[in-house]
């Protein structure tokens, strides 16, 4: 029986320890962000319904997708993020359903229920970390100013939402081999009991 596993929270909260851990015990981990920039890739279906959604300014002369450009016009309000996530979402979808091959999965999905996969996934995990922390952990990871940091991290829903949606919650803020212990912990629970 295949078990899915779908893993959210918002940019900078720490997602990338869960699929760690869940490496460690044999899951097979979809990263998709990845996925995301797949659906993007010049000629694909997913950067034609972007252009016709943002306008031919967001690809570079070679007729990639300049990513800066496209944040700049998707993370500037709700509006944008929202014409962004139900533009470039589906085609994510269907890219990610091809992927599931084995009987234990991990999605490590930011828009895990905005998208709606989170319906295909047994249980979900959301990540939550204190806002000053995400922002130096995105300024830091990302090399970009506070600024920009700040648009995105904005940009995102607040962790009320992941409260509400989610199966389970970990707070990633201090000492990692806690979280991580707590996430074996739920991991366990997960695949043991499926």
């Amino acid at each position: 029986m295949k078990t899915i596993v779908g893993l959210t929270g918002p940019t900078g909260a720490g997602k990338s320890v869960v699929s760690l851990v869940a490496k460690e015990y044999g899951i097979n981990v979809i990263d998709c962000d990845i996925v995301a920039r797949k659906a993007v890739e010049k000629g694909t279906e997913g950067l034609s319904a972007v252009v016709n959604a943002f306008g031919a300014e967001i690809l570079n002369s070679d007729g990639t997708l300049n990513r800066k450009a496209l944040a700049k016009a998707a993370f500037c309000d709700t509006e944008h993020t929202n014409l962004l996530n139900k533009t470039l979402l589906p085609h994510i979808v269907k890219l990610i359903i091809g992927m599931i091959t084995t009987d234990k999965t991990l999605l490590d999905a930011p828009t895990l229920f905005e998208s709606g996969i989170d319906n295909i996934c047994d249980k979900t995990i959301a990540v939550l970390a204190d806002k000053n922390l995400r922002l130096e952990r995105i300024i830091e990871r990302d090399k970009i100013e506070r600024e920009e940091a700040l648009l995105r991290l904005n940009a995102g829903k607040s962790d009320e939402f992941y409260i509400e949606k989610a199966d389970f919650v970990v707070y990633n803020n201090a000492d990692i081999e806690k979280v991580k212990s707590e996430i074996r912990t739920i991991l366990s629970n997960i695949f043991e009991r499926n």
